[in-house]
């Protein structure tokens, strides 16, 4: 589930600078790692303010209604950059995919395992694809992870609480309409077929 929340000023200008600096480290460094790892350092800092960012004000759903993430997103209406602040029920977790663009997590709360896989198919037949585990990450505050548009991730929450995590899109979520997922051998259209679902927390 994602909702636009009603934000303070001070939250939304902090989220405004953030947009400008990853604008502006873009611009400067191109599309590059050491870019990323910059975008995460600067979305480090509004992670390191959690009393901006609490759950009271950003819930993960009722574990009664079936439901088991809700994304909020900070910067409505923007085409471009997208910040979600994720608020996950521990214990669920995502099919391998791809973003289509750029992607960096950063904790706020809580841990969330992250899986970097590669593709170890020849890539000849569009429908059909795997990928094998090369690193796990835990992210969890001042362990961010950053990825280009062609790795491939899955999520995994941990731990027993719920999980409060930004993730900053080059691109909003529901624009993505090259993302890949990796299911039992097959690729799926990520975002038809698992984007909306209640039931499984997305990346």
């Amino acid at each position: 589930m994602v909702t636009t929340p009603s934000i303070a000023p001070h939250i939304t200008q902090r989220v405004d600078t953030l947009v400008a600096q990853t604008h502006a480290i873009l611009e400067r460094d191109g599309l590059t790692r050491n870019a990323l790892a910059n975008i995460a350092a600067a979305l480090q800092t509004l992670a390191d303010q959690p009393e901006l960012f609490t759950r009271e004000a950003f819930p993960p759903p009722d574990p009664a209604s079936g439901d088991t993430s809700t994304r909020y997103r900070l910067n409505p209406g923007s085409d471009g950059i997208a910040l979600y602040l994720n608020s996950l029920l521990p214990g669920k977790a995502t099919i391998p995919h791809n973003h289509d663009t750029w992607a960096v997590i950063v904790a706020v709360e809580g841990s969330e395992l992250n899986r970097v896989y590669r593709r170890t198919d020849d890539r000849n037949d569009e429908d059909r694809g795997s990928v094998e585990v090369d690193r796990e990450v835990l992210v969890e505050p001042g362990t961010p992870i950053a990825f280009l548009p062609d790795d491939i991730h899955s999520i995994h929450v941990t731990g027993e609480q719920p999980t409060l995590h930004f993730h900053l899109y080059g691109r909003p979520l529901e624009t993505l309409t090259g993302r890949l997922g990796f299911e039992n051998g097959k690729i799926v259209r990520y975002n038809q077929t698992h984007l909306h679902h209640q039931t499984q927390a997305v990346g």
